[in-house]
C-alpha cells in the first residue's frame, strides 16, 4: 500500500447487525487507534469541531492519545455532523489504505452504542422526527411560523427544547410539495431535445414540508426540457436518524422508500433527490446499511442529485433554449453532502449553463450540520465554523447567495449578518435550481 492511499476511496459496509458493533470496549479501542493516527496527521484541523476538540484533548494530555480519558471521547463524537468531508476530501488513510480509517462511521458507531444503552438525547430525537413534525406543524402553519418568529416564544423554546433563540428555523407549509405538484403540473415541452425522458422526484422532507418552491422550480425546469415528472414522498430518507446512530430505523426508511420508488425505476424513470443529504443517503448510505438488498442497489444506481440531472441533460441531449442571464451574480456554496457524493461541482456546472454566468464558488462547510447547528449548545460553534464561508460570500458581493443545502444557505446569511450587520443580498438563499428556473423566466 502506497503512502497517502492514492487509490480512489472505498467504503466498508456498516455492520450494524453484528453485536460487536455496539461493544463499547471495542469501540473505545478503535477510537484510540483512529485518534492516534489523526493526532499524527492533523490534516482535518479546519473541518468540523471534532478535530480541534480531539487535538486539544491530546495536547493537554500528559501522554498524548494514551493519556486522554475514554469518557472524553464523547466530546469529539458530539461535534461530528456526519458531513463526510474528512473521509472524502482530506484523510489519506481511508480504505483501501491498510489503516482503513472511516472517522464519520466510527462516530456513527459510538452513537449507535449510546442509543442501545438508552443514553441518547430524547428531546433532540423528537426534534428530528421530520415527517411527524412537518405534518403537525403544516396543519397549523401560520401559528407554527409565528411562534418561530416571536422573540419571547423563542426564549421559551430555548429553555424547553434547547433550540437557540437566534437560530434560523425553516417555515412550514400546509400545502405540501406533493399537493402543489398534483394541482399545478406544468406542460411538458415536446420540442425539447430531451423529450422522452421520465423522472420521479423524491420530494424529501424539507422540500415537501418546508420549501415546496424547490420542487416546483425543478418541475418547471424539467418540463421546459421535455422531461415528464412525478413527485413522490413516501417518507424521510432517515438522515436525521442516522445522525443519532439509529441505523435500524434508517434501514426501515430505506426499505419503505425503495418500495415506493422502485416501480418507477422499473418503468424507465430516473430518480431525482432535491436535497444533497437525501441524495447521499439513497446513493451511498443505504447500500452500505443494506448491502444485500438488490432493490436498494438498483435505486441507488438510478438516483441523481437535481443539479447532476440537469447537467446530464445538457451533456447528453442539450438544454431547451430560453435561458437568460441572472442579474447581479451568484455566490454559490457547494454543500458538504454534495461534495461527499463524489460527482464534482454539479451546481457550479449547472449555473454556468446560464448565459453570462457570474459565479463566486465557495467550497467549504457552512457549519450548520442539520439539526445540530440550531441547538443552543452548538449555535456559536456552528457560526464559528461557517465564518470563512460567510466572509467569502461578503467579499464576493453578489446579489444572490445560494446553497444546494437550504439549511446551510440560511445559516450562511445569518453568518454574514453577524459579521456585517445591515444590508444583505437576498432575504433568502435560494437553491441553485430555483435560480436556474428564474433564468428560464419562471
Amino acid at each position: 500500500m502506497r503512502e497517502g492511499s492514492l487509490e480512489a476511496p472505498t467504503r466498508h459496509k456498516i455492520d450494524w447487525r453484528n453485536p460487536d458493533f455496539y461493544d463499547m470496549d471495542k469501540i473505545n479501542a478503535e477510537m484510540h487507534r483512529v485518534f492516534d493516527i489523526c493526532h499524527g496527521c492533523r490534516r482535518c484541523f479546519n473541518l468540523c469541531d471534532s478535530f480541534p476538540r480531539l487535538f486539544d484533548l491530546v495536547d493537554a494530555s500528559p501522554d498524548e492519545v494514551a493519556g486522554v480519558k475514554t469518557e472524553d471521547y464523547k466530546q469529539v463524537v458530539d461535534a461530528c455532523t456526519l458531513c463526510d468531508l474528512c473521509f472524502m476530501t482530506k484523510c489519506p488513510y481511508v480504505p483501501p489504505h491498510e489503516w482503513a480509517l472511516d472517522f464519520p462511521h466510527l462516530m456513527l458507531r459510538y452513537r449507535a452504542a449510546e442509543l442501545k444503552q438508552g443514553k441518547n438525547d430524547k428531546v433532540y430525537a423528537q426534534l428530528t422526527e421530520t415527517d411527524r413534525n412537518g405534518k403537525v406543524a403544516g396543519m397549523v402553519a401560520p401559528i407554527a411560523n409565528a411562534v418561530a418568529g416571536n422573540g419571547a416564544a423563542r426564549q421559551v423554546m430555548e429553555k424547553v427544547v434547547g433550540i437557540d433563540h437566534r437560530a434560523h428555523l425553516p417555515k412550514f407549509h400546509g400545502r405540501t410539495l406533493v399537493l402543489r405538484a398534483m394541482e399545478n403540473k406544468p406542460e411538458v415541452n415536446t420540442a425539447a431535445p430531451a423529450y422522452g425522458r421520465k423522472a420521479v422526484i423524491y420530494a424529501t422532507c424539507f422540500a415537501n414540508y418546508n420549501n415546496p418552491d424547490i420542487g416546483m422550480a425543478t418541475l418547471k425546469v424539467l418540463a421546459k426540457n421535455g422531461v415528464a415528472a412525478e413527485v413522490v414522498y413516501p417518507r424521510c430518507c432517515g438522515m436525521p436518524q442516522l445522525e443519532q446512530g439509529n441505523v435500524a430505523r434508517v434501514a426501515e426508511h430505506a426499505q419503505s422508500v425503495t418500495e415506493a420508488l422502485l416501480p418507477y425505476v422499473e418503468q424507465g424513470y430516473d430518480v431525482i433527490a432535491l436535497v444533497p443529504s437525501c441524495a447521499l443517503m439513497l446513493k451511498f448510505e443505504w447500500p452500505l446499511i443494506l448491502p444485500e438488498d438488490a432493490n436498494i442497489k438498483r435505486l441507488s444506481n438510478a438516483t441523481f442529485d437535481v443539479a447532476e440531472y440537469v447537467v446530464d441533460i445538457a451533456k447528453r441531449e442539450g438544454l431547451a433554449p430560453g435561458l437568460q442571464p441572472l442579474d447581479g451574480g451568484v455566490a454559490l456554496h457547494i454543500a458538504c453532502h454534495a461534495r461527499a457524493q463524489n460527482m464534482g461541482q454539479k451546481a457550479t456546472e449547472m449555473l454556468k449553463l446560464i448565459p453570462g454566468a457570474d459565479l463566486a464558488v465557495i467550497e467549504r462547510c457552512s457549519g450548520h450540520g442539520g439539526a445540530w447547528g440550531v441547538l443552543a449548545e452548538n449555535f456559536e460553534v456552528a457560526l464559528k465554523i461557517g465564518k470563512p464561508v460567510a466572509r467569502q460570500a461578503i467579499k464576493a458581493a453578489k446579489k444572490h447567495v445560494s446553497s444546494e443545502c437550504p439549511l446551510a444557505g440560511a445559516h450562511i446569511l445569518q453568518g454574514m449578518g453577524a459579521l456585517e450587520p445591515g444590508e444583505q443580498p437576498d432575504a433568502q438563499a435560494p437553491h441553485p435550481i430555483e435560480l436556474f428556473a428564474r433564468a428560464y423566466g419562471f
